[in-house]
Order: structure tokens, then sequence, then C-alpha cells
């Protein structure tokens, strides 16, 4: 963290739709940055624990394969960063959604190694850190419209932290729970 970077903390109600509550909920009030810094090891521990073939299993005919959740949290914090880049630059034009079923039928993570993936996971991070730690106090308060509903740059970046620490109590709790059975 660059010596010019606040420290940001949980956004209001009114920074975000209440689809996201849920994520936003699961991150603890403080700095968000530290919290994004912090899941990277987390995640990528758990998963470089699992052997190959774990990453192609699914807890249910027709769920998600560990590989895909991974894609799955890879592209959407790629959209969402991409979302605060834009809404942090004071861009005004509104971001569209995006479909993340399709983005996970069309990703060729099942031809991926886990190792691969979790690699890809780290680096995305990376990238997510340094654009957040990039940004001023000014940067981090404004607000866009994405997917047709107004959001914070700050809000994001719970929504980010909130989103991967979702899906990886699903692999815990759902997939890594049946490959011990």
């Amino acid at each position: 963290m660059n010596a010019k970077t606040p420290v940001i903390g949980k956004p209001q109600s009114d920074e975000y739709v209440p689809y996201y509550e849920n994520y936003i909920a699961l991150i603890p009030d403080g700095d968000i940055l530290a919290a994004l810094e912090k899941q990277s090891p987390e995640t990528a521990a758990l998963l470089s624990a699992r052997k190959e073939a774990e990453g192609d299993l699914c807890y249910l005919p027709g769920k998600w394969s560990v590989k895909e959740v991974l894609g799955h949290v890879i592209d959407s914090e790629r959209v969402f960063s991409y979302r605060a880049l834009r809404i942090a630059r004071n861009d005004k034009t509104p971001i569209e959604g995006f479909e993340q079923d399709d983005y996970v039928k069309y990703g060729p993570f099942g031809e991926c190694t886990l190792a691969a993936l979790v690699e890809e996971f780290k680096s995305v991070r990376r990238a997510t850190l340094s654009l957040f730690q990039g940004l001023d106090e000014v940067a981090w308060a404004r607000r866009g419209v994405a997917n047709k509903n107004q959001v914070s740059v700050r809000a994001i970046a719970y929504i980010i932290a909130g989103h991967e620490l979702h899906h990886r109590r699903i692999l815990q709790e759902k997939y890594f729970v049946q490959a011990r059975v």
C-alpha cells in the first residue's frame, strides 16, 4: 500500500443495491485493502492443497466444477475491477451487466489445470489490489451506474471481497466435504 492510500471502511447501504448485501456483510468493517490482500493466500492455499482431479469435481450434477467456480471468481473480479476503474476515473457512461453462466459456459476452465487457475486468480487479485491502492479518497467515493444500478467504488471493493469469500465457503462446505467422504 502506498502512503497516500486511505483506509476504506464499509460502504453505506445507499452505495449499492440490496442484492450485494450478502457479499458485503461477509466482510468486516475496516481496511478493505487488507482484507483483499489476506484473501489471496487463503484461497490459494485451499485450492493448491487439492489434487488435480478435484478440479473437475461437482458437488451435484449440473453444478459448476471447482475449476469453473474459480474461473467464475476470476472473471467476476475482472469485471468488477473494470467497473471500479471506470467509475473511479469519473466515467459517467453506464456499464452493462454480464451473464455469469455464459462466461462459465464459454470459458475454457475445464481445459486448464487447477494450478494454472490458482496462479491466474493470484495475478488478478494483485492487479485488483494495485488498482485500489492507487485511488485517492475522492475516487473511492465516486458512484456510477453498472448493470442499471448505482454503485460506489468502495462498494465494489467490498463486493469483490465478499463474492470471493462466498464462493470459497461454498467450495469448503459443498465441494471439498464431498471429496473427503
